[in-house]
C-alpha cells in the first residue's frame, strides 16, 4: 500500500526517459484568420512556436496559457510564421517549479473565445477543475490530433536539466514532438497543459500535464467567458 501511494501521489521522473513536448522544425500553419483558440500555434522570433492550451480572461483582458518551457523566453508572439501579425506579449513565465506561461493578447482585430480546436472544429470550454485518478481525459494536439485516455497519477514531479517541476498529472495519452501545449480536457472542463511524455503514439506512451486550474486561480483568471 505504501508503494502504491508513492507511485500514484509523488512519482518522480527524469527527463532522460521523457520527450519534452517541443515544437517540430517544420513550419506550421497559422491560426484561423481573426480568431485564436486552444490548440492554435503562436510564433515568435528565433523560430519559437508554441500551442495555446486554453484562453482565459480576468474580466477585462484576454490571456493564453502555454507551457513555460516552450514560451518562457519569448516576449512577442504572432499569429503567423512570417511574424507579420502580432497578437500577444509575454506576461508570466514559471519554469522550473511549475511549467506554464501566460501571454496577454494585444490584437483587437482577433477574438479569443473559451474554445479549443478539436478535429478542426471549435469545442466549448466552460470551466476548469483539478484532475482525479481514473478520470477520463482527452487531448487535442497539433501533431497527434484528438485522443482520449485516463488520468493515471496526480502530484507527479518531473526532473528537467533546468530543475524539477512539481504538481503535474500523468495520463495514458500518447505525445509526439510538436504537441507542446496540447489541451487536456474532459467534456467542457479544462484539466491541463501537455508538457512532456514518454513513448509514442505508435507503441503507446504516457503524457505529463501541468494542471490548469491552479494556474488560473493564482493569476485571477477564468475560462468560460
Amino acid at each position: 500500500m505504501r508503494l502504491r501511494t508513492i507511485l500514484l501521489q509523488a512519482l518522480t521522473c527524469t527527463l532522460a526517459a521523457l520527450t519534452v513536448a517541443a515544437a517540430p522544425a517544420a513550419v506550421a500553419a497559422p491560426a484561423e484568420q481573426g480568431v485564436i483558440r486552444g490548440g492554435d500555434r503562436l510564433f515568435s522570433s528565433g523560430g519559437g512556436r508554441c500551442s495555446v492550451a486554453f484562453n482565459a480572461t480576468d474580466g477585462s483582458r484576454f490571456h493564453g496559457v502555454l507551457p513555460g518551457h516552450c514560451a518562457g523566453t519569448r516576449t512577442r508572439w504572432f499569429a503567423d510564421p512570417g511574424l507579420t501579425v502580432p497578437v500577444a506579449e509575454a506576461e508570466v513565465s514559471r519554469f522550473p517549479g511549475s511549467d506554464y506561461a501566460l501571454v496577454r493578447y494585444t490584437n483587437p482585430d482577433y477574438s479569443y473565445p473559451s474554445e479549443i480546436s478539436v478535429g478542426g472544429r471549435p469545442h466549448r470550454i466552460d470551466r476548469a477543475a483539478q484532475p482525479a485518478i481514473g478520470q477520463r481525459v482527452c487531448q487535442s494536439g497539433p501533431t497527434t490530433g484528438h485522443r482520449c485516455g485516463t488520468v493515471q497519477a496526480v502530484n507527479v514531479s518531473v526532473t528537467y536539466p533546468q530543475g524539477v517541476v512539481h504538481g503535474l498529472f500523468r495520463s495514458s495519452l500518447c505525445l509526439e514532438p510538436g504537441d507542446a501545449g496540447a489541451s487536456a480536457f474532459d467534456g467542457g472542463t479544462a484539466l491541463g497543459i501537455a508538457v512532456a511524455g514518454s513513448g509514442n503514439c505508435g507503441s503507446g506512451g504516457t503524457t505529463y500535464h501541468q494542471p490548469v486550474a491552479p494556474v488560473l486561480a493564482a493569476h485571477g483568471l477564468r475560462v468560460g467567458h
